[in-house]
């Protein structure tokens, strides 16, 4: 079989990118796959799908395309794993390369924020009473940074710009990684922690969740 129809046959998986940052370099890290989630054709991706194909290719592999287009390589994949969660990666767009300046400028304000894999599947599984097929192993071709994706979890984490981030980006990071609500997202923004702290205080167990929320997003600061 010949390059082209190994592409023929070759399946996607979308997944959103879950951005955590995103470097002046253009690097940028995420989960492109996330294991035992259900996505909108019906497959779940076990984990050690991607072993065999890991160890045979290896990140430098696996090459990193723009909607899946093999005539548009926009970068390198450093770094692929499976960890407990899927499959993570850290990549980086190549800014010699126009295209990936400008797929770079759309992913920093959130207008791309989508991983899709494209494998070939060498053992599944199907499950016909709930619809569904196990991925079992997969061979995997290229990730593309997509627009659409099809497992609404697995997310861009991060693109770095070795600088704070703008109001824009830190209320989007509050409100889908934090889990606030626009309005808390913006309360903080504009008059800080403490202040939404006291407002909290003042809510008693009225307002458990914006507790809960508070103390995710300053375990995720911390981390980060």
């Amino acid at each position: 079989m010949n390059a082209t129809d190994q592409w023929s046959v070759c399946e996607r998986k979308f997944a959103p990118l879950d951005f955590k940052s995103i470097n002046q370099d253009g690097s940028f890290e995420g989960y492109a796959s996330l294991f035992g989630q259900k996505d909108m054709g019906g497959d779940i991706v076990a984990k050690g799908a991607f072993a065999a194909s890991l160890e045979k290719r290896g990140a430098g592999g696996i090459r990193m395309l723009f909607q899946h287009d093999p005539s548009e390589p926009i970068g390198v994949w450093r770094k692929i794993i499976e960890d407990a969660r899927g499959l993570f990666v850290r990549g980086q767009l190549l800014p010699q390369v126009a295209k990936s300046r400008e797929i770079l400028a759309l992913m920093r304000e959130g207008a791309l924020d989508g991983l899709s894999i494209g494998f070939r599947t060498v053992r599944g599984k199907s499950d016909r009473k709930n619809s569904t097929r196990q991925l079992l192993e997969v061979d995997l071709w290229e990730i593309s940074i997509v627009t659409f994706p099809m497992l609404p979890q697995a997310r861009i984490s991060s693109v770095k710009s070795g600088a704070l981030p703008t109001m824009r980006e830190f209320e989007r990071w509050l409100v889908r990684d934090a889990g606030f609500t626009r309005s808390n997202a913006r309360a903080v923004i504009c008059s800080g922690f403490k202040n939404l702290a006291s407002k909290r205080d003042a809510a008693g167990e009225q307002n458990v969740q914006l507790a809960s929320a508070m103390r995710r997003a300053a375990k995720m600061m911390k981390r980060n």
